[in-house]
C-alpha cells in the first residue's frame, strides 16, 4: 500500500467529477447534505477557508474491485473512473451540483423535504464587509423565484440575467466557468463588477483542497479500514457496510459469477427467510457477521496443529473486517438454518417475540453453538445443558456489556461440554450467580431476569386465570399477554404497599389483557370473586390456576400481601434454582434490593 497527499484546485475536481474521472464506489451511502450545509460549504470557499482532505482510490487493481456509480447530479455514462472516492462524497458533490451546469442542488430543508435549490450571492454585500460574506449567499428555488403568501407574492427573482443584474446577486453555478466572467463583464456598474471578479472570482480560482491517494496497490483491507478511520465528513459506516465494499469488490468472485457480490441484497434475503419468526426481528446483520467471525475463527483453530494453536476463536470488531467473502459463503447458509432454529428454541422456552428476548447478543453464541453441535443440538441430554447455560446467561445477567469474549468463550467450551457433562463446563454456568434480594429490584423489561422469570413462569405449565388456554405462541398472541401486577397498583397505594414491593416482579405475572381489565385495580379478595363469575370456574378450580403462577390461593383471598410476597419470592428463588442448576442465595435479611443499571441489556455493535 502506498499513498501520496497532493493538492488540487477546485475546478480540477469539478472537472474530474463532471467527466467521470472521479466517481463514488457503489457501497457509498447516498447524497444527503441539507440546503443549510451546502450553503456553509459555498461559503467556505469564498471566504478561502480550509474544508479538509479528500480520499482517492485509484482504480486498476483486480483485487480491489468497487463497482463505481458517478457523483450524483453529473451525466456520465459507461464511464470508467481513474479514482475512487473514499471520503469527501458529500462535499464534492455538493459542490459539484451547486458550482457546474444549471446550478440546482438536489438537496433537503431542515426538516428533510426534498428540494431543489440555486445558490446566489448578493454583490454588493459580500463587497461591503468581506467577513459577512456568509449573511450574502442566498440558497433560492430552481426556478430563481422565492415567493411568500402561498406563492402568491414574488419576494426575489433571479430567474434571468436581466433580474440578477437587477437585484445585484451574481449565480454560483458561473464562478469555475468563462460565463461567468463574461455575465460580470456585461454587468451595468463596471466598478463593481471588477471588484467582485478581483475580491471573489479570482480568489476562488485559487481554492485548493488537499487529497490523499491511495495507489493501485492497496489491498481491500486496508481499503476498509482507512475508509472507517477517514470517514469524517458524516456518520461512521458500521462492520457490515464496510464489508459490503470489501465484498463488493472481490475479484474472484466476480471472474467466476460476472457480477460483484451485493451484501446488502444477501441480507436482505436473509431476512425474508426468516420473516415468520417475529423472535429473530431484532437480529442485526452484524450480530450475523459476528457469527460467521466466530465460526470461521474456530474452524482455522481446530486446523492448526495443537502445537501451534494460536488462533483465537473472535467475534471483535476487528476481526470481523478480516472477513472474507469465501468465509463468509462458507458460513451463511448453516447460519441462517441455525438462528431459525433459535427462534424455535426460544418458543420452547416461551420467548415468543424479539421484545420478550432478556438478551437479544446471546442469539449471537446460541446460533455458532448450534451450528457446531449440528443435529446433535436436539438431543434430549444435549438440549437440557444448551437450556442451563441460556438461563445461566440470562439469569446471571452476563450478556449486558463486553460480550465479545464471552462469545467466543462459549462456543469454544459449550459444545463439549453439552455432549459431556465431564467437560470443563463453560465460563457462563460458571460465573452465573442469582441472589434472593435481585427479586426486589427486578421492575421492568429493562431487566433482563425479569423477562426471563416471566419465560420460566409461562413454561410452568401455567395458564390465563379467565381463559382456558395454555402461554403458547399463538394463545400468547391471541390474548394480547403481557406482564401484570397481582395485587393491583391501586389497592397497594390504598394500603401503604412501598415501591420496591408493589412493582417488584415477585408481584407481577403474565395475564390476558381480558383478565387484566376483570382484575382492575380492587382487592385481590373482591376480583377472584369477580373472575369465578364471569370465568363459571369454582374456587378450588382458579386456586389450581393460581399455583403454576407460583401465587398462594389462600394469601390472595385474604388480601395478606406480606405472606403472599414472601412465599412467592421463596417459590421463584427456587424456580430460577432449577433453571441454573445451582442455589440462589438468600440474603433478603442484608437490606432492600435496588435497581442495578448495570443488570440492563446494552446494545452492541
Amino acid at each position: 500500500m502506498g499513498f501520496q497527499t497532493p493538492m488540487y484546485r477546485l475546478d480540477e475536481y469539478l472537472k474530474d467529477t463532471t467527466t467521470g474521472v472521479i466517481q463514488l464506489p457503489d457501497f457509498q451511502r447516498q447524497y444527503k447534505w441539507d440546503e443549510e450545509r451546502v450553503r456553509q460549504i459555498l461559503v467556505t470557499v469564498l471566504r478561502g477557508h480550509p474544508m479538509g482532505v479528500v480520499m482517492l482510490l485509484e482504480t486498476g487493481n483486480d483485487q480491489v474491485r468497487f463497482k463505481p456509480r458517478p457523483v450524483e447530479g453529473t451525466d456520465v455514462q459507461d464511464k470508467e473512473p481513474g479514482y475512487l472516492l473514499l471520503d469527501g462524497q458529500q462535499r464534492l458533490t455538493s459542490l459539484t451540483q451547486a458550482l457546474t451546469g444549471d446550478g440546482v442542488v438536489h438537496t433537503k430543508d431542515a426538516r428533510g423535504k426534498l428540494l431543489d435549490r440555486r445558490f446566489f450571492i448578493n454583490i454588493a454585500d459580500a463587497l461591503a464587509d468581506p467577513d459577512r460574506v456568509e449573511d450574502a449567499v442566498i440558497a433560492v428555488p430552481a426556478d430563481g423565484i422565492m415567493k411568500k403568501n402561498f406563492d402568491r407574492d414574488v419576494v426575489l427573482d433571479l430567474s434571468t440575467t436581466e433580474k440578477q443584474y437587477e437585484n445585484g446577486y451574481f449565480p454560483l453555478n458561473l464562478l469555475y466557468s468563462s460565463a461567468g466572467t463574461r455575465w460580470l463583464m456585461k454587468h451595468p456598474d463596471n466598478d463593481v463588477a471588477l471588484e467582485f471578479l478581483d475580491t471573489y472570482v479570482q480568489r476562488a480560482s485559487q481554492y485548493q483542497i488537499p487529497a490523499i491517494e491511495l495507489d493501485k496497490e492497496t489491498d481491500k483491507a486496508a481499503v476498509a479500514t482507512v475508509f472507517e478511520k477517514v470517514n469524517i465528513g458524516g456518520l461512521p459506516l458500521n462492520v457490515f457496510e464496510l464489508l459490503t465494499a470489501v465484498f463488493a469488490g472481490d475479484g474472484s468472485y466476480y471472474a467466476e459469477t460476472g457480477e460483484d457480490f451485493r451484501l446488502n441484497d444477501d441480507w436482505v434475503e436473509t431476512k425474508k427467510l426468516w420473516n415468520e419468526y417475529p423472535v429473530l426481528k431484532k437480529v442485526e446483520n452484524t450480530d450475523f457477521l459476528q457469527a460467521v467471525t466466530m465460526l470461521s475463527s474456530l474452524k482455522k483453530q481446530q486446523a492448526a496443529p495443537p502445537e501451534q494453536r494460536k488462533v483465537a476463536v473472535t467475534a471483535k470488531r476487528e476481526d470481523v473486517l478480516r472477513l472474507t467473502l469465501e468465509d463468509y459463503l462458507e458460513w451463511r447458509d448453516p447460519l441462517r438454518e441455525a438462528f431459525l432454529w433459535t427462534a424455535r428454541f426460544l418458543a420452547d422456552l416461551h420467548v415468543f417475540t424479539a421484545r420478550d428476548i432478556p438478551y437479544q447478543k446471546q442469539l449471537v453464541p446460541l446460533a455458532a453453538i448450534k451450528v457446531v453441535l449440528g443435529q446433535d443440538a436436539d438431543l434430549h441430554s444435549v438440549r437440557a445443558q444448551l437450556v442451563r447455560w441460556y438461563w445461566s446467561g440470562v439469569f446471571g445477567e452476563l450478556y449486558g456489556s463486553a460480550i465479545e469474549t464471552r462469545f467466543a468463550r462459549d462456543l469454544e467450551m459449550v459444545p463439549a461440554w453439552c455432549k459431556d457433562e465431564t467437560s470443563p463446563a463453560p465460563r457462563t454456568v460458571t460465573d452465573a450467580n442469582f441472589v434472593e434480594s435481585r427479586l426486589h429490584s427486578m421492575r421492568t423489561r429493562n431487566s433482563a431476569a425479569y423477562k426471563g422469570v416471566m419465560a420460566l413462569l409461562m413454561a410452568n405449565n401455567s395458564k390465563d386465570w379467565m381463559e382456558d388456554k395454555m402461554f403458547g405462541a399463538v394463545q400468547y398472541k391471541d390474548m394480547s399477554v403481557d406482564i401484570h401486577h397481582i395485587f393491583p397498583q391501586a389497592w397497594c397505594n390504598k394500603n401503604n404497599i412501598d415501591d420496591e414491593h408493589r412493582e417488584s416482579i415477585v408481584n407481577k405475572t403474565m395475564l390476558s389483557a381480558r383478565t387484566n381489565r376483570v382484575i382492575g385495580g380492587v382487592a385481590p379478595s373482591s376480583y377472584v370473586g369477580k373472575i369465578e363469575r364471569t370465568a363459571k370456574i369454582a374456587e378450588a378450580e382458579l386456586d389450581e390456576l393460581l399455583r403454576p403462577h407460583l401465587v398462594d390461593p389462600q394469601a390472595l383471598r385474604s388480601d395478606d400481601f406480606d405472606t403472599f410476597f414472601a412465599t412467592r419470592r421463596e417459590a421463584l428463588c427456587q424456580l430460577v434454582e432449577s433453571a441454573i442448576g445451582k442455589p440462589v442465595q438468600r440474603d433478603i435479611s442484608a437490606g432492600q434490593g435496588e435497581e442495578d443499571s448495570s443488570h440492563f441489556e446494552q446494545e452492541e455493535m
